[in-house]
């Protein structure tokens, strides 16, 4: 009769055991949150195994969080837990009922989840209610305890990377949108200026979907080309966007008659507004006269742009300015460069993610290879692409870690 009982009890244990976890189961097929889950998991193990404290960290990709506490109140005499400190040498299920560890004597269990041999989750139960056989739930139970806590937190594992992927690939659509609305603002190779006083063309190539590196040509009147390369510090979406409102304010700004210290004031000022102290705009801004053929302009910490004189064999290298737009509340002074160009000549303008790249090819400064591509008769539409050949193609690619941009005008003089 005894042996009848005892089967009969132990059946009616693994009955009970496979409906909580067919519950489970069925919660996870029902695409419940994390919190639903993590509910469903506090309530059978404090209302069906008589368990009073519970307490999970679970590592979300970045950092450990706790993401269950139950029944565990910190107080001025109890040692907090931390993962980092306390947890991560546990490799298999541990009880620390006797650890000498003070952060762990409210606890008798230690329930580690792994995936793939990394340890994903902790799971800490303590203040046990035995039983009228004196037995303790968590040794009864033990091995249902921890499948059930594995599925629950490879479950909420599963949502997270699930939901992660979801958002990571809404933003890879957000990064293509700004993608194509930011090649939108970038004039193309055939809307640039090409006419009997200059030949204008610029190669362009964000070191993300999106770049941090910004130029442009605007025709302010029948004889008057204005034209700018710009690099503001950093990367990613809010160097983008920041170059973006640059932009914006640029060709609002820039015409025919405003002095070029004075833009360059304003800005400074608009982007100071902007960006309040956390990055800053390097820009050379110049404004080109078909009639008298001065080149006027300001330098502003960029790049210094090489110009070259064909017939002297001279090269000049455009540093006339200031400090860069945002690096100052004001700007004390701009110099005003002017040059005159009365022969064949071209100008090469770039950003330092040319410079960058050259530089790793063991080059003495990154702007000789520029200088020695520049020095010659050829057009500057040859010698941007010798420049693009010689450090960006093929294995070379993998040397960028900036946005590059190369802009080259031809005064044929």
């Amino acid at each position: 009769m005894a042996i009848i009982d005892g089967s009969s009890k132990r059946l009616k244990q693994c009955n009970f055991k496979l409906n909580l976890l067919l519950e489970v189961t069925q919660a996870i097929n029902q695409n419940l949150s994390i919190k639903h889950l993590l509910d469903k998991y506090q309530d059978i193990l404090v209302n069906n195994l008589n368990i009073g404290q519970i307490l999970i960290f679970k590592y979300n990709g970045t950092l450990w969080e706790e993401i269950l506490n139950y029944g565990y109140t910190r107080g001025p005499v109890i040692h907090p837990v931390s993962v980092e400190k306390d947890l991560l040498v546990f490799t298999d299920i541990s009880f620390v009922t006797a650890s000498p560890n003070p952060a762990l004597k409210w606890f008798d269990i230690v329930i580690p989840v792994f995936n793939n041999n990394i340890p994903i989750a902790y799971v800490l139960i303590g203040d046990i209610v035995e039983d009228l056989e004196g037995i303790s739930p968590t040794i009864k139970h033990l091995h249902f305890i921890q499948t059930l806590s594995n599925i629950i937190i490879t479950a909420a594992e599963n949502i997270r990377l699930f939901n992660e992927s979801l958002s990571q690939a809404a933003l890879k659509r957000e990064l293509e949108l700004a993608s194509k609305m930011q090649n939108m603002l970038i004039p193309d190779e055939q809307s640039l200026p090409k006419n009997e006083h200059v030949f204008c063309t610029a190669y362009y190539q964000p070191h993300f979907e999106i770049g941090g590196d910004y130029y442009d040509f605007i025709q302010l009147d029948d004889h008057l080309l204005g034209f700018c390369i710009a690099d503001v510090s950093g990367k990613g979406i809010s160097a983008a966007l920041l170059m973006s409102n640059f932009q914006a304010n640029l060709r609002a700004l820039l015409t025919s008659t405003i002095s070029l210290p004075d833009l360059a004031g304003i800005l400074n000022h608009r982007v100071v507004k902007n960006v309040q102290g956390d990055r800053y705009i390097t820009l050379f801004l110049g404004r080109y006269n078909y009639k008298t053929h001065v080149l006027e302009y300001f330098n502003a910490g960029h790049n210094p742009p090489i110009f070259y004189e064909k017939k002297q064999s001279r090269l000049t290298f455009l540093n006339q300015g200031c400090t860069a737009m945002g690096m100052l509340e004001e700007i004390p002074i701009v110099k005003l460069g002017s040059l005159t160009i009365d022969g064949p000549a071209k100008l090469l303008c770039f950003t330092d993610g040319i410079v960058e790249v050259i530089g790793k090819k063991g080059m003495e400064t990154g702007t000789r290879l520029l200088e020695d591509a520049l020095s010659n008769s050829n057009h500057i539409l040859v010698n941007i692409q010798d420049i693009i050949r010689f450090s960006l193609s093929g294995e070379k690619a993998k040397l960028i870690i900036d946005d590059i941009t190369l802009l080259g005008i031809e005064f044929p003089g």
